[in-house]
């Protein structure tokens, strides 16, 4: 009898444990379904972006990292789940039609009335009413360069990348939008839309000689700046960020906004993934966190982009603004390669083709 009574507590014992553990799996998948996940490029998991979010859920969203919006594009299209994404302006009328990001509501984003408006109206970010596209940053892509050892005259043409006395000493983005951006303004063009299937193939030809100077194809900031810090690179086709943050720690980076042939500006944002798995309460928090002041004062900064919140960047020192051409968002767009949509086969022509000459074809 004793023996049973044991055995049939020991065997309660047993079910109280397993009961607990499945009430701890399940509490555990709670928490992980109330978190959002950030599909964004690597970097903007700083916590300086989102400050509020973290102090009104007591820990940070959940994120997810891509190099390349294509990349981006095909893994949620596989099923990637996600419940924010940080694409750009050329991407938003694919994944729209794709059907992987849904309107935003945004009687939820306060600040979405102070957002410059030169910003919101970009082509495919409102559609029929609906918005697509929360844009936050924007910037350019542009020459930087290593001041000790690329002297001032050299950097007045985008054709340094092919110069064959800075073979092995240069970098270029692995990302399609980036590399054609600067092999269009190359042969002379301002306006990617309207390329022809000849100017496609000069722009082409173009990356492949370049292609023979690249020591390698840079996926983020940091890497990048570790190569100017170590004098693996002289020079880099790179975002407003390089510079800003290598300067702020005492590397000789500096950047051109006026080559010849120009520079390209991009504007990004965010995007509400369709059919997203976490709460939808921080997935407004967040947003609005990253449209607040903390998130822009960081943005600008310490990363020197632009931010969409017009009421704040006017509050900003606009000397600073002047530095890269933020006081003024239409004179900015103007002088510059924009990049906006182009046609989804020629996209699909450049997606293919980059992968080939990066491979030497």
């Amino acid at each position: 009898m004793i023996e049973t009574n044991v055995k049939h507590l020991a065997g309660r014992m047993a079910k109280l444990a397993a009961g607990t553990a499945a009430a701890a799996i399940l509490a555990t998948g709670v928490a992980q379904a109330e978190n959002i996940t950030v599909f964004t490029w690597a970097g903007y998991e700083d916590p300086a972006f989102y400050t509020p979010y973290t102090e009104a859920h007591d820990e940070e969203p959940n994120f997810a990292f891509f190099g390349d919006e294509e990349e981006a594009f095909q893994k949620m299209v596989a099923g990637f789940e996600a419940d924010v994404a940080h694409p750009c302006s050329q991407s938003v009328p694919k994944w729209r039609d794709a059907g992987i990001i849904e309107p935003w509501d945004v009687s939820r984003i306060p600040a979405y009335d102070d957002l410059n408006p030169g910003l919101t109206s970009v082509d495919g970010f409102v559609v029929d009413g609906n918005v697509y596209m929360i844009p936050y940053d924007w910037g350019n892509t542009l020459l930087v360069y290593n001041t000790e050892s690329v002297p001032p005259e050299d950097t007045t043409s985008l054709q340094i990348f092919t110069d064959p006395k800075y073979a092995g000493r240069i970098s270029l983005p692995d990302n399609v939008a980036d590399a054609y951006a600067l092999a269009v303004l190359a042969i002379g063009i301002t306006d990617w839309t309207t390329m022809t299937d000849e100017q496609f193939e000069e722009a082409n030809e173009w990356l492949r000689k370049a292609h023979q100077n690249v020591r390698f194809y840079w996926q983020d900031g940091g890497e990048l700046q570790q190569a100017f810090a170590n004098g693996e690179i002289d020079m880099a086709w790179a975002w407003n960020e390089t510079p800003t943050t290598a300067k702020a720690n005492g590397l000789p980076v500096d950047f051109t906004l006026d080559t010849e042939e120009g520079i390209t500006t991009w504007i990004c944002g965010l995007a509400n993934v369709a059919n997203g798995v976490g709460d939808e309460d921080r997935l407004y928090d967040y947003v609005n966190a990253m449209l607040g002041e903390a998130s822009a004062d960081f943005l600008v900064g310490d990363w020197g982009y632009g931010h969409s919140n017009m009421t704040l960047m006017s509050a900003m020192d606009q000397e600073l603004l002047a530095t890269y051409g933020y006081d003024d968002l239409e004179s900015f767009k103007d002088k510059t390669l924009f990049q906006a949509a182009v046609d989804p086969q020629r996209q699909i022509a450049m997606n293919e083709m980059f992968e080939r000459i990066k491979a030497g074809f």
